[in-house]
């Protein structure tokens, strides 16, 4: 892909995001809290794969997603370490809701799940700069 498709890739990826955060709000007033912990996930998904974007790397499987995007913007410095913590506390949740029938998420803590996602993602609107 030439370097304007890339972008125009990582701003339907970003915009992506940011839609599936309102999902997840919305997921939350109606008390559907693992689809709104699932949302909160796939926001910082699109968001990893909008950075990764730039760069023309792809993966369709989550750990090579996560792999490559730790390795080109976290172990690089170019974004806070903070972030990856924040991948992995969303991604366990996200596969609890999603794959553990019994697995009980508060409104509480799918609240903090979204408040994560939020500041994932802006981080990443700030670094990409769209």
């Amino acid at each position: 892909m030439l370097p304007e498709q890339l972008h125009e890739l990582s701003r339907l990826r970003l915009q992506n995001a940011k839609t599936l955060l309102l999902t997840a709000e919305k997921m939350i007033e109606i008390g559907d809290y693992k689809s709104s912990a699932n949302r909160s996930y796939f926001a910082v998904f699109n968001a990893m794969r909008a950075e990764l974007a730039i760069l023309g790397i792809d993966n369709k499987k989550h750990s090579g997603v996560i792999s490559a995007f730790r390795l080109n913007f976290i172990k690089s410095g170019i974004l806070d370490v903070n972030l990856s913590d924040i991948i992995t506390g969303l991604f366990r949740i996200r596969t609890e809701v999603d794959y553990n029938d019994f697995y009980v998420i508060s409104k509480t803590e799918v609240i903090a799940q979204l408040e994560n996602a939020k500041l994932f993602v802006a981080a990443i609107v700030k670094h990409i700069n769209f």
